[in-house]
């Protein structure tokens, strides 16, 4: 059992709440209740949020594209550093890596992550031995942790709209619809020795690196749970499709898929006022990864017309460039601010925003990740985070203020103890499993700076 102090369930705050869990799952909430002598006392607890984007490799080049390099650097110039620093990852330094993440995941209040996996091959494009070797380093990572993992390999067939060929740089990334399937079949064999709530989606990376026909191809195999894509991140994406296919990708999309509560549809950044009510309306999950859409210069969503249309939304680190559950939270209200020159902006009517901003994103996450979490209340996952209301960036709050005080006063180190499923992770702050994923990290490191 747990007892908390307070507590944020579905139905509002409650003070002095025990919850039983029970094969990973919420089985009994009792409020008004005092603590046990064994059970886990904690200050304030939450849902914790799911991770709905991220890219765990790339956590390992953070820092080392922030120069300015001769002309004007975008998007694609930071792509193509990327596609180089891949060549020379290890499936051993894949897996260090993706550990150190969940870890860093987990201790910033985060209890399950959509990992969009697209390095699937050697580095000359061959397939490893067992093409679902790099999905399997995935999935030991999450073992590892105890993270819940909503695995989603990716298909990605070409190298830019209208069918271009892969780049020498994406050959780790590329296959067809047929290889693509078996490589999922062997992801689904990895997940299979994971906790139950793990579980695998797909993802088609984008509408520029595959095609109509092998999206519906693909969609046609796989005709339940999650598929994630990324959908209107740049202008010049947004460019190259409606000069291939005839409309916008947003528009597109609707247009042509049957999108669905199953979807999520990553960034978007970059619609009109139709797309964006159209996309809500459509039941799709918006998977938004504020801190990586500043640091490559995405621009910001269109948010108060999307929660207006009661669109669906939740965070993910994407580049994993910062893990930081409140920075992602507040620079995706911040972003709103900056550009409609307005304050308190992601809520509609009055009300707090950080509720909002947390509970939206709450909700959204564990649909995009198909987990049946989101919210305290029996029968969910137990899928809870507790945070220190004691700390100097909460104590001089009311219960009704703790989110927003949390969501643009605190830092990650608010968060004492976090529960994947029940599994127990992070305590006092520290993941259970530090020193030693931390040691593996800094192994792996020095074996791929040495190399590149």
């Amino acid at each position: 059992m747990i007892f908390a102090k307070r507590a944020l369930l579905s139905t509002g705050w409650a003070e002095n709440v025990r919850l039983e869990i029970t094969d990973g799952r919420i089985s009994r909430v009792i409020t008004s209740d005092k603590p046990h002598t064994d059970d886990i006392s904690v200050d304030t607890i939450l849902p914790a949020l799911a991770n709905l984007h991220s890219h765990t490799f790339q956590r390992a080049m953070a820092g080392m594209t922030e120069y300015r390099a001769a002309g004007k650097d975008s998007f694609w110039t930071w792509r193509d550093l990327m596609y180089r620093f891949t060549q020379s990852l290890t499936p051993e330094q894949i897996e260090a890596i993706a550990a150190l993440v969940f870890l860093e995941m987990q201790e910033a209040g985060y209890a399950a992550v959509g990992e969009f996996h697209y390095i699937h091959h050697q580095p000359d494009g061959k397939p490893y031995g067992d093409i679902g070797e790099l999905s399997h380093r995935i999935c030991a990572a999450a073992a590892t942790t105890g993270i819940g993992l909503t695995h989603l390999p990716v298909l990605y067939t070409y190298g830019g709209a209208g069918q271009v060929g892969l780049q020498s740089g994406q050959s780790r990334f590329g296959n067809d619809v047929d290889r693509f399937f078996q490589l999922v079949e062997r992801a689904e064999q990895g997940v299979g020795n994971l906790p139950d709530d793990c579980l695998v989606g797909i993802a088609p990376h984008s509408l520029r690196a595959t095609s109509p026909d092998d999206l519906n191809s693909a969609l046609a195999i796989r005709n339940q749970g999650p598929i994630h894509i990324h959908i209107a991140e740049q202008p010049r994406e947004v460019e190259d499709i409606k000069a291939w296919l005839g409309a916008r990708p947003v528009e597109w999309l609707l247009d042509n898929v049957d999108v669905t509560s199953r979807w999520c549809l990553i960034h978007a950044t970059h619609m009109t006022r139709d797309e964006t009510i159209a996309m809500a309306s459509s039941g799709a999950v918006a998977g938004l990864c504020p801190v990586t859409e500043a640091n490559l210069g995405d621009g910001p969503f269109n948010g108060p017309e999307f929660i207006a249309a009661a669109g669906a939304f939740g965070v993910g680190s994407d580049s994993n460039v910062l893990i930081s559950l409140t920075e992602e939270l507040r620079t995706l209200e911040y972003s709103q601010r900056l550009r409609d020159l307005a304050r308190n902006v992601m809520v509609v009517g009055e009300g707090s925003v950080g509720e909002t901003l947390y509970r939206g994103a709450a909700k959204g996450g564990a649909q995009a990740l198909a987990r049946g979490a989101g919210e305290i209340a029996e029968g969910e996952l137990a899928d809870l985070v507790a945070i220190n209301s004691n700390d100097p960036a909460l104590c001089a709050l009311r219960i009704d203020q703790l989110l927003d005080g949390l969501v643009f006063a605190a830092k990650d180190n608010v968060v004492t103890d976090l529960w994947s499923a029940g599994r127990h992770t992070v305590r006092e702050g520290r993941h259970i499993a530090r020193d030693q994923i931390v040691a593996n990290y800094r192994k792996a490191m020095a074996g791929l700076v040495a190399s590149i």
